[in-house]
C-alpha cells in the first residue's frame, strides 16, 4: 500500500477527526485495510449529527406522526376503528432508543475493525501531530501519518434571529420539544424545514413556512417542488413565499416574527408560539488549529480539497467540511473513497450520481438534472410521466398521490435525471442509481422486469413513458 508521508513511528496510519456518517465509515474502511486506525470524537455518542440530532431522529419522529396521522385519518376507510391518543413523552422516548441502539452499533463494527476511539476534542498540532483536548481538562499528544477531517456541518444563522432552543430553535431543538406548539412558524422551505413541519403539523400544530424564494425545496425539479407544495398545503401546511424574515423576537406568550414581502415591499408581523429556523448548514471547522498546517477555508468555510486531499500533506477531509451537497449519503461515499485512496487504491465517488431525498409524505427524491438544467444545456430530451394513481400497490394502499418523471436523451436514450414525488420512493431511487452508473438508458429501465404489485412499478411505466408505450396508463 502507498501510504504517504511516510512517518513510520507515528501512534497511527489515520486518525479520524469526527464521528458522523464520513467518519466513521472512513474509521471502519481504513480498519478493513490493516491500517492503525483511531477517531476522535469529542460528544459521548458516536454517529456525529446524523444520528443524533439529524437524519435518524427526524426520520423516527417522521414516521411515529405518520402513524399517528394515519390512525386518525385513515385506519376508518381500511375498516379499522380506533380512537387514537398521542403520548409524546414516550415517542421522544422510542425515537432516544433507536438513536442509542445505532450509536453502540457503531461502537461494535469500531471494535469489529480494530478501530480506536478517542474521546476528545481535536486540534491539528503541525503536520502528522494532534493535540486531543479531554473532557476533563487534560490533554493528550498523537502521531499519525494520515489525518481525515470529517467534523460535519452545523445549523446555519439567520441575522435578526436569535436561537435559545426554547421559543426559537434550530433543528436540534425541533426534535426535543416537550409539547406540541399551537402555531410553529418554519423560516426555510428546504428539506429539513418541510421534515419536521410535517412532524409537527401531523401532531396538531398549525404550521406555516416562510421561504425567502418564489418556490419550494431549492434546487428541486420545478414539477416536483410546485407538486410538493400542493400536496403539503392539503395537509394543512401554509407558505408564504417571497418573504424575508427581518427579525424575530421571543417573549413570554411566544415569537413576534416580522417578515417582508419580497413582490410589493409589505411588512407584516406574525404571532407565533414556537419558530423552527431551518436555512441550511454551514461546514464545521471550529478550533482544528488548520493555520499549523497552512490550511485556509475557501470564503464560505469549506476546506479545499483536490479528490479529497487538501493542500496540506497527510491532511484529507471529506463531507459537509468540503464543497458539494451536505448529505449523510456523500459522505459516506467520500468516506470510502477518501482511505482507499490515500492507501493507494482507486477510491472514487460520481458527483452526477447523488441522490436527494425529502422524507415528507409523500416523498420526494431524485437524482441526475432537473428538467429546467437540462433545457439550459441545449441537450435533445424527452420526458416519461407514470401518476401513482395508477399504480395498483399505490392504489390498493390508498397512496396514489404524486407522479415518476424521467428525463431522457434523444439521441442516446441516456438517463439525465429521474424525479419522485410519491410513497416510500426513497427506497428505488437507488435503482436509478445504479441504472446511471452503469450507463444504463431509458429503454434498459423499461425493459427490466418489476415485481407485481409494486410501488417501483411506476419507474418502469415513466421510463415506458418517453417513449410512449407505458402500458399501465
Amino acid at each position: 500500500m502507498a501510504l504517504s508521508p511516510s512517518n513510520t513511528d507515528a501512534d497511527y496510519d489515520v486518525v479520524v477527526i469526527g464521528s458522523g456518517v464520513g467518519g466513521y465509515t472512513a474509521a471502519i474502511r481504513a480498519g478493513q485495510l490493516g491500517l492503525k486506525t483511531a477517531c476522535i470524537e469529542g460528544n459521548s455518542v458516536l454517529g456525529g449529527t446524523c444520528l443524533n440530532v439529524g437524519c435518524i431522529p427526524s426520520k423516527a419522529l417522521l414516521h411515529a406522526s405518520e402513524l399517528f396521522d394515519l390512525a386518525r385519518t385513515k385506519f376508518e376507510g381500511f375498516g379499522i376503528k380506533v380512537d387514537p391518543k398521542l403520548d409524546l413523552a414516550t415517542m421522544m422516548d422510542q425515537k432516544q432508543a433507536s438513536v442509542d441502539a445505532l450509536g453502540h452499533g457503531i461502537k461494535f463494527l469500531f471494535r469489529k475493525y480494530k478501530v480506536s476511539r478517542i474521546d476528545g476534542w481535536a486540534r491539528l498540532d503541525g503536520p502528522g501531530r494532534i493535540e486531543v483536548r479531554k473532557s476533563d481538562g487534560g490533554k493528550a499528544q498523537i502521531t499519525t501519518r494520515h489525518v481525515v477531517i470529517a467534523t460535519g456541518s452545523v445549523p446555519a444563522p439567520l441575522p435578526g434571529v436569535t436561537i435559545d432552543q426554547a421559543r426559537i430553535v434550530d433543528s436540534t431543538g425541533a426534535l426535543k420539544l416537550s409539547k406540541i406548539p399551537k402555531r410553529l412558524l418554519i423560516i426555510g422551505a428546504g428539506s429539513i424545514g418541510l421534515e419536521l413541519g410535517s412532524v409537527w403539523r401531523r401532531l396538531g400544530a398549525e404550521v406555516e413556512v416562510v421561504e425567502f424564494l418564489d418556490h419550494i425545496i431549492p434546487g428541486a425539479d420545478t414539477a416536483i417542488a410546485s407538486a410538493c407544495q400542493k400536496m403539503l398545503e392539503k395537509q394543512g401546511v401554509a407558505f408564504r413565499l417571497s418573504t424575508r424574515v427581518l427579525e424575530a423576537t421571543a417573549h413570554d406568550a411566544g415569537v413576534s416574527v416580522e417578515v417582508e414581502s419580497l413582490k410589493d415591499g409589505v411588512k407584516a408581523s406574525i404571532e407565533v408560539d414556537v419558530v423552527l429556523v431551518s436555512v441550511g448548514r454551514r461546514p464545521f471547522v471550529g478550533d482544528l488549529g488548520l493555520e499549523t498546517v497552512n490550511l485556509v477555508p475557501d470564503n464560505r468555510g469549506f476546506i479545499p480539497t483536490q479528490n479529497f486531499a487538501t493542500s496540506a500533506p497527510g491532511i484529507w477531509a471529506i463531507g459537509d467540511v468540503t464543497a458539494g451537497p451536505m448529505l449523510a449519503h456523500k459522505a459516506e461515499d467520500e468516506g470510502v473513497a477518501c482511505v482507499e485512496t490515500l492507501a493507494g487504491l482507486a477510491g472514487h465517488v460520481d458527483y452526477d450520481i447523488i441522490p436527494s431525498v425529502i422524507y415528507t409524505s409523500p416523498e420526494v427524491a431524485w437524482v441526475g438534472l432537473t428538467e429546467e438544467q437540462v433545457k439550459a444545456s441545449g441537450h435533445p430530451y424527452k420526458v416519461g410521466r407514470f401518476p401513482f394513481s395508477a399504480n395498483s400497490r399505490a392504489k390498493l394502499q390508498h397512496e396514489g398521490e404524486g407522479f415518476v418523471r424521467v428525463i431522457s436523451s434523444t439521441d442516446d436514450y441516456r438517463i439525465l435525471g429521474v424525479h419522485m414525488i410519491g410513497p416510500q420512493v426513497s427506497e428505488f431511487i437507488g435503482e436509478v442509481c445504479l441504472a446511471m452508473e452503469f450507463h444504463a438508458d431509458s429503454e434498459d429501465l423499461a425493459r427490466t422486469c418489476h415485481p407485481h404489485p409494486t410501488r417501483s412499478e411506476a419507474l418502469r411505466q415513466a421510463a415506458m413513458g418517453v417513449d410512449g408505450w407505458a402500458t399501465q396508463t
